[in-house]
C-alpha cells in the first residue's frame, strides 16, 4: 500500500537536524512565549536589546555551517581526530603513560556516580567518596613522609605556586623572595611567576649549581626544587635543607610519587612542604588534564593548608565517620582571610590515583618503579655503547643529552620514526620512560 505522502512531515523535518540544540540547548518555541510576556519583553530580541549593550554586539550573523545532528556531528569530529598521527610520547616533564587497572575503568571513571570536581560537603551521604580521598591523603602522606596532606589540587604548578604561598604565610622569615630551581619543570616555573606578580613575591630563577648555592647564600622565605629533576637529575638535598631552615625559611620539594617508592622520601630529609602529580597513578594524560595534584606539609603548617582535608571521626552511634576537617581555613567561612582560592579539588582524579594505589598495593607500586628505573638503566647504556651517553648516571625515569646543533634534526628523526622527544634548554634533549614502556620501545629509541 503506498503511504499518503501529503500528510508527512516535509523531509528536512524528518532529517531533525535542529534535534540537538532543542534537547540540550536554550528552551522550546512554547516556553519562551509563556515567559517572554512575564519579564515584559515581547519577542527575544526586544529582551536582548535591553541587555546587551550595542558596543558589544556583534554587527553580523556568524558565519556558522548548516546544523547537523548529532550523529553527523561526531561522525564529522571523529574523521577529523583520525587524522590526528599517533607517536610514542619519551616527552615526561609530568606527564606519563600509564596503565589504568580494567575494575578502576570500569567501576569509577566509566560509572557517573563518581563524578564530580567537588569534595563533598554532605558528609552523610558521602561516606564512600569520603573514604577514598582518606586513602588519598593517606597515600601522600605515606610516600611523601609528611604529616598532612589535603584531599588534591588543580595540577602540580597550580599545588607548587600554593605552596609558595603556604610558605610565606608560615615562616618567619620576612623576605620577599622565592628561590626556585631551574630545572623544576618549565610549566610550574611559569605558573609560579605568574601567580608571585601580583603577590609582590621576587622569584629568583637560579638555572645552574653555581647561582643555586649562590641564592641560598641570600635572603629568601622559601625555596623549590624538582625531585627527581625535570633533565632526570637526582640530587641529595639534605645539605641544602639545613641551610634552608637555618634562614628560617621553607624548603619546597616537587615530587615523583612514583620515584618515591625507590628514593628517600622528601620528609625523611626534613622538606616543609611537597608537592607534585598523581597523574601517573592510573590517570590517562586525556591531552593534558585533568590530574589531580597533591600537597603536602609538616604538621606546624596545617591550620594555613589550602584545599580540603578530609578527616576521620565518628557518628552519633560511636561508628567511625568521614567529614571535612579543619573548615575554618577555607574561603566558604574565612571569606576573603582564606587560606587559599582553592575550593574545588580533582576528586575523581584522585579517586582513581587512591584506587591505583590500593589495587597495586605498595609492592606492585614499587616492581612497576623499578622496571620504569631498569628500562632507563639498559636505555642509558646502550646509548652510551654508541658514544651518546646521558649527563647523568643515575636516573629514575628521564634521561637528558648534549645535542647542540643536533637537536632539531634529531628531534625530526625520531618524529619519522613514531617517536616524541623532549627538547630542554634549546640543545639539549630528554628521554622519559613510563609504565607503559615495552622492550620494543628501548629498541625504537
Amino acid at each position: 500500500m503506498d503511504l499518503p505522502m501529503t500528510t508527512l512531515p516535509s523531509l528536512h523535518e524528518l532529517e531533525n537536524a535542529d534535534e540537538f540544540i532543542a534537547r540540550h540547548i536554550g528552551i522550546e518555541p512554547a516556553d519562551e512565549a509563556r515567559m517572554l510576556p512575564v519579564i515584559g519583553s515581547a519577542t527575544r530580541k526586544e529582551l536582548i536589546d535591553g541587555i546587551v549593550p550595542p558596543a558589544i554586539r556583534r554587527a553580523r550573523p556568524m558565519d556558522l555551517p548548516a546544523p547537523v545532528t548529532e550523529a553527523a556531528a561526531l561522525a564529522e569530529l571523529k574523521a577529523i581526530a583520525s587524522k590526528n598521527q599517533v607517536a610514542r610520547n619519551f616527552i615526561g616533564q609530568g606527564y606519563y603513560g600509564t596503565h589504568t587497572p580494567g575494575v578502576i575503568l570500569r567501576n569509577i571513571l566509566e560509572n557517573p556516580a563518581w563524578y564530580t570536581a567537588y569534595t563533598p560537603y554532605q558528609a552523610e551521604i558521602s561516606q564512600g567518596r569520603m573514604e577514598a580521598l582518606v586513602n588519598f591523603q593517606t597515600m601522600v602522606c605515606d610516600l611523601t613522609g609528611m604529616a598532612i596532606a589535603n584531599a588534591s589540587m588543580l595540577d602540580e604548578a597550580t599545588a607548587a605556586a600554593e605552596a609558595m604561598t603556604l610558605a610565606k604565610r608560615s615562616v618567619k622569615a620576612r623576605s620577599n623572595v622565592f628561590v626556585v630551581a631551574g630545572d623544576c619543570h618549565p610549566q610550574t616555573i611559569e605558573v609560579i611567576q605568574t601567580r608571585a606578580a601580583p603577590l609582590d613575591i621576587v622569584v629568583r630563577l637560579a638555572n645552574s649549581h653555581e647561582e643555586w648555592d649562590a641564592a641560598l647564600e641570600g635572603e629568601f622565605f622559601a625555596v623549590l626544587a624538582q625531585y627527581p629533576a625535570t633533565s632526570g637529575r637526582i640530587d641529595d638535598l639534605r645539605a641544602d635543607v639545613a641551610k634552608v631552615h637555618a634562614k628560617d625559611a621553607a624548603f619546597i620539594v616537587a615530587a615523583d610519587l612514583l620515584a618515591l617508592t625507590l628514593i628517600t622520601p622528601p620528609g625523611e630529609f626534613d622538606a616543609d612542604i611537597v608537592c607534585g602529580t598523581t597523574q601517573r597513578f592510573g590517570m590517562p594524560m586525556c591531552n593534558g588534564g585533568p590530574h589531580a595534584a597533591f600537597l603536602a606539609c609538616r604538621d606546624a603548617y596545617k591550620r594555613s593548608l589550602p584545599g580540603r582535608l578530609v578527616g576521620v571521626s565518628v557518628d552519633a552511634h560511636g561508628a567511625p565517620a568521614y567529614r571535612l576537617a579543619l573548615q575554618t581555613r577555607e574561603q566558604h567561612i574565612r571569606r576573603e582571610k582564606a587560606t587559599s582560592n582553592i575550593c574545588t579539588a580533582q576528586v575523581l582524579p584522585a579517586v582513581v590515583a587512591s584506587m591505583y594505589a590500593v589495587y597495586h598495593g605498595p609492592a606492585g607500586l614499587t616492581r612497576i618503579a623499578q622496571r620504569v628505573a631498569r628500562y632507563t638503566a639498559i636505555l642509558a647504556s646502550g646509548l652510551a655503547q654508541i658514544g651518546h651517553a646521558p649527563r647523568e648516571a643515575a636516573t629514575f625515569d628521564t634521561l637528558s643529552f648534549h645535542t647542540g646543533e643536533r637537536t632539531a634534526a634529531l628531534v625530526a628523526r625520531a618524529r619519522e620514526f613514531g617517536a616524541n622527544l623532549r627538547v630542554y634548554w634549546k640543545d639539549w634533549i630528554c628521554v622519559s620512560l613510563d609504565e607503559t614502556t615495552t622492550r620494543d620501545d628501548i629498541e625504537l629509541l
